[in-house]
């Protein structure tokens, strides 16, 4: 499929619209509960102060229809995604007569494949939760999703979001959820107790995770036993390596720059294999869970979690008393003047063109992205960054941790992760850096695997210079 290249520099401009529209300050992980990426079992109070959208309303969804109709939805069973759809799922049934049946799948690499599998064999649900972005261009959306682009409620979504969910100009996804960004989050109180500051430097950085280890407290946590969890030193980099190689994502996406031949990039395999060596992983890394992650930050046991910041959202539903203690700081950069945050954008609804219920399915996103619908969606989902849904703000109930990241935004020290500038992200990613992060390769031989692994889906794609 030929994919549109997106470049940084636009994409950059484009975030600036996405705080914009998003105003005041300020997805999420595995979770054990009931079929419920990322969060536990104790849902968010339903009353989260979210301000529905206050932009022209989308037309109201026809009158129910007298026979009940029965949709699919495949969704992840990590966070608050799954109750959050699930409420607004119980409230559409009343007003649309359409009864959503859910299909959990795994997450990461396992998730992504169960999805192209099931689309490969035209056994896809008639809606499904996935990846905007270079995932997204991965399983041919022109082919296999219903075209929005002409549907009224498209003015309300900021355009730094639709160009994520785009292809061959035309417009496959709605958001469910806020963006959310790629960071540490660390324990405020482990900190405070410590003497520790925020490092700007991963030097300091270092040298606050050997102070961690010598009060006798895991300076870094890593869950590899969940597998997506390997690539954040990798992915939340990108921030930094954009400010010192401007081109990259262009050249990237052209076969021209590559992960082991760039110093900058290669810095992020270096990070992931520098605290292994130091011994400032948790022992049982390997058999860490996402879970269990959340429960020794939460509990200060761990003191830092490189992470997506949907995680606090998933702190929050298993240890509501302690999310006030988790704080969020920037990966830092070997240079104090390159300080800022990588952004991803929210995990995206889209209609399966091959169902059977195309119509049905229309009416439900349709009601899903309306006004009463965010509502009822926001009351269980809390924020993890801006919303790119126009008039919903960040009220004042936003979790500590999310309007810390607040000062980044406003300073302009935030850019969007590779995957939304580039169609090229390969499958592998989170395998290689296990083996990265485990002493098993080297970061020189583990981005130089990295680079054939993206060398298979560019040529999927048919991108010029591969």
């Amino acid at each position: 499929m030929q994919t549109k290249t997106v470049a940084f520099t636009s994409c950059a401009a484009l975030l600036l619209s996405l705080l914009a529209g998003c105003g005041s300050p300020s997805t999420s992980a595995p979770s054990s509960a009931t079929p419920a990426p990322a969060g536990g079992s104790t849902q968010p109070p339903a009353n989260t102060g979210q301000t529905p959208p206050a932009a022209a309303p989308a037309p109201a969804p026809a009158p129910a229809p007298a026979q009940k109709t029965t949709l699919t939805l495949m969704v992840g069973n990590n966070g608050t995604l799954y109750p959050a759809l699930q409420a607004v799922a119980a409230e559409a049934e009343k007003k649309l007569n359409i009864t959503i049946k859910f299909d959990i799948k795994p997450d990461g690499t396992e998730g992504d494949n169960l999805v192209k599998t099931r689309l490969a064999t035209g056994d896809m649900d008639d809606i499904l939760a996935y990846n905007s972005g270079s995932l997204l261009q991965a399983i041919s959306p022109e082919t296999n999703f219903v075209d929005l682009t002409g549907e009224a409620y498209m003015s309300n979504l900021l355009d730094s979001y639709k160009t994520t969910v785009t292809a061959g100009g035309k417009v496959f996804g709605v958001p469910a959820g806020s963006s959310n960004v790629g960071a540490v989050l660390y324990n405020k109180k482990a900190y405070a107790d410590l003497g520790l500051t925020i490092p700007k430097t991963w030097a300091e950085f270092m040298a606050n995770n050997e102070k961690i280890k010598a009060a006798g407290k895991t300076a870094i946590i890593a869950s590899y036993k969940t597998t997506w969890t390997s690539q954040l030193f990798v992915l939340a980099d990108f921030y930094n390596l954009q400010k010192q190689v401007p081109n990259f994502a262009q050249d990237y996406t052209a076969g021209k720059a590559k992960y082991a031949t760039t110093p900058a990039a290669l810095r992020g395999f270096e990070k992931t294999a520098e605290p292994f060596k130091k011994g400032y992983y948790n022992k049982d890394f390997q058999a860490t869970t996402y879970d269990a992650a959340l429960k020794m930050l939460a509990e200060g046991t761990g003191v830092q979690y490189p992470m997506l910041t949907s995680a606090i959202d998933a702190l929050n539903q298993n240890y509501p008393d302690k999310v006030k203690d988790i704080g969020v700081f920037a990966l830092p950069s070997d240079s104090a003047d390159i300080n800022g945050l990588t952004v991803w954008m929210p995990t995206s609804l889209y209609i399966n063109k091959k169902g059977k219920n195309v119509d049905a399915a229309k009416k439900w996103v349709e009601y899903f992205i309306s006004p009463e619908g965010q509502a009822v969606f926001t009351s269980k989902s809390k924020a993890s960054g801006p919303y790119v849904v126009k008039g919903i703000k960040l009220p004042d109930s936003t979790y500590e941790g999310v309007k810390e990241m607040q000062q980044y935004f406003d300073a302009g020290k935030t850019g969007p992760a590779l995957e939304f500038v580039s169609p090229v992200k390969g499958p592998n990613l989170e395998s290689i850096l296990i083996e990265t992060g485990s002493g098993l390769k080297s970061p020189q031989d583990s981005a130089a695997d990295y680079d054939k692994d993206v060398l298979k889906q560019a040529k999927q794609l048919n991108l010029p210079g591969w």
